[in-house]
């Protein structure tokens, strides 16, 4: 009986030792609204693979930086290993578009250019092989979420890439080939191609349509053609949808959801189309994410939704919920995106004193604009007028970037002061060029990028600073506000006296607690209602000493 008893035990603590299957959960808490968003174009970000720089015969001699130049997701993956993300405080990841692109080259007036910004779709149901694989995919899902990080993919239903001699136009049930748009009212603005030669959806249309012959074709070739047809049999019998290019284009995007969990899409050219697309979209895109959910309970990062964030060109934070055409005003907010990209933080950061900015982004969001959110940003792969374009306000791009209220969106480089001023590049290819990785044993650019992950990683720790509530504490020798999102309180301090200064945070914190000022990295204690901060720097960042 003895040897049984000890028999038994032994299986127990066996039992007990067995390593249990980890479920991810966030380390802390995690919203949208104050998210830290990291948009790359996947082409020109990190070569991790550079047995795929060239398919398709993408050979001939392109406009300055108007190629592919090797970028990928292997590439990616790698600086999320590396921790590189990690370090600047990011918790998303925006990819350009990663969906095969057209095979040729078109002139758009700048010399030949091929499809490396992602936006010129041939087949949305494939991977371009100059970005990678669908396992290259999955591994970055994995890896981007196992270090806390969101990834969202970039969705065009708005139109297909040029037509070239290898890539014909889609049947006329699926395009429009002309008008091209006027951008002056509603209609001219969405009913229309965006620029010349760039064949426009026919999202207005109900009618069932046949699939394209040339992605026939191509499916037959590549041997997968019974298996799309079969999906798109299940898909449309579930949904009753008619088989009309937006729908079809629909079941090819929210696929990624299902098969890899993204997520979420920022979702391209929002304005050019009928508003009611957005929220079919919405519809389809939660159903998947929760069916992935359901299906991968493991691989769940957090409890929020799906997000989708919008571009509507020009649109911003003061128009509030409505976007006006002119003899038309859309809301693309309710039943649709969680946030629209905003257009105007770059501007309101020079004409304004960050007092009135940081009031105004506040207030907006926390009454008309309550339960959705903004994208700022100061630097994009599209406009022509970044904040700083000469890179002389590398520091102040950073500091109103990730203390104004609403999401961040850091561009690739803005935390390196990667050169917008390329020499032979024209229009939007100069803000395009090779993540500049060889400036990093550079001190100036160390001392930069220090600056933009010290304050990246307050912000992502706290969810206040982007998503709380604002309250100015003192204009006294500078700047000093707090935030406040439930429980988590921190007190901020900008355009300081260098050497000691003294910080008022009586409202946020009590005599006797210990804070950490995370830009200075000093342990501070709270007297008569203040702490003294003795910093070569003019900014503090003040959080409780975590125990």
């Amino acid at each position: 009986m003895r040897y049984i008893s000890i028999l038994l035990l032994a299986i127990t603590i066996i039992s007990c030792q067995e390593p249990k299957k980890e479920v991810q959960k966030p380390i802390k808490e995690f919203v949208w609204e104050g998210a830290n968003v990291y948009f790359l174009l996947t082409d020109r970000f990190n070569n991790g693979d550079t047995s795929n720089d060239i398919n398709f015969d993408r050979t001939k001699e392109t406009g300055v930086l108007r190629g592919f130049e090797g970028g990928d997701i292997k590439g990616i993956t790698q600086k999320i290993k590396e921790g590189y993300f990690t370090n600047l405080g990011i918790n998303a990841i925006w990819m350009t578009p990663i969906v095969e692109q057209i095979h040729g080259a078109t002139d758009e007036g700048t010399g030949n250019t091929y499809g490396f910004h992602g936006y010129w779709a041939k087949d949305w149901t494939n991977i371009d092989s100059n970005y990678g694989t669908k396992a290259d995919l999955k591994e970055l899902v994995e890896v981007a979420h196992k270090n806390g990080i969101r990834i969202l993919l970039d969705a065009v239903i708005n139109h297909t890439g040029p037509v070239t001699a290898k890539d014909p136009v889609w049947p006329s049930d699926w395009v429009r080939t002309e008008p091209q748009c006027q951008y002056s009212n509603y209609e001219n603005t969405i009913k229309c191609t965006l620029v010349k030669n760039l064949p426009d959806i026919r999202t207005d249309s109900n009618d069932n349509v046949e699939l394209p012959p040339q992605l026939v074709a191509k499916w037959k070739a590549e041997g997968r053609y019974e298996q799309e047809l079969k999906e798109l049999d299940v898909f449309f019998k579930r949904t009753g949808y008619p088989r009309a290019p937006r729908f079809y284009i629909m079941k090819w995007l929210t696929d990624y959801i299902t098969e890899f969990g993204i997520d979420g899409y920022r979702v391209d050219t929002v304005k050019h189309t009928e508003e009611s697309v957005w929220q079919e979209f919405k519809v389809e895109c939660d159903y998947a994410f929760e069916q992935y959910k359901k299906n991968n309970p493991e691989k769940a990062l957090d409890d929020n939704g799906f997000y989708l964030v919008g571009e509507v060109y020009n649109y911003a934070i003061s128009h509030g919920k409505a976007f006006d055409f002119g003899d038309k005003e859309v809301n693309y907010f309710d039943k649709a995106f969680n946030s629209l990209i905003n257009f105007e933080i770059k501007w309101n950061a020079k004409q304004m004193a960050e007092k009135d900015v940081f009031h105004k982004y506040d207030s907006l969001l926390n009454t008309n604009l309550k339960g959705y959110g903004v994208l700022n940003y100061m630097t994009s792969h599209d406009d022509g007028q970044p904040f700083d374009k000469e890179r002389k306000m590398p520091f102040k791009t950073a500091t109103m970037l990730f203390l104004t209220p609403g999401t961040s969106q850091v561009y690739y480089g803005d935390e390196t002061a990667r050169d917008l001023t390329i020499e032979g590049a024209v229009g939007d290819a100069t803000l395009r060029s090779f993540m500049n990785w060889d400036a990093m044993s550079d001190d100036k650019t160390q001392e930069v990028l220090k600056h933009w992950q010290k304050l990246g990683q307050f912000r992502a720790n706290h969810m206040a600073v982007g998503a709380g509530k604002h309250q100015i504490i003192s204009e006294e020798n500078g700047l000093i506000f707090s935030r406040i999102r439930k429980d988590d309180k921190v007190v901020i301090g900008i355009n300081l006296s260098k050497g000691e200064k003294s910080i008022d945070v009586s409202s946020i914190f009590k005599n006797g607690d210990k804070l950490n000022d995370v830009y200075s990295n000093q342990i501070v204690q709270v007297k008569d209602g203040k702490v003294m901060i003795d910093s070569d720097f003019d900014i503090v960042l003040l959080e409780k000493k975590r125990l």
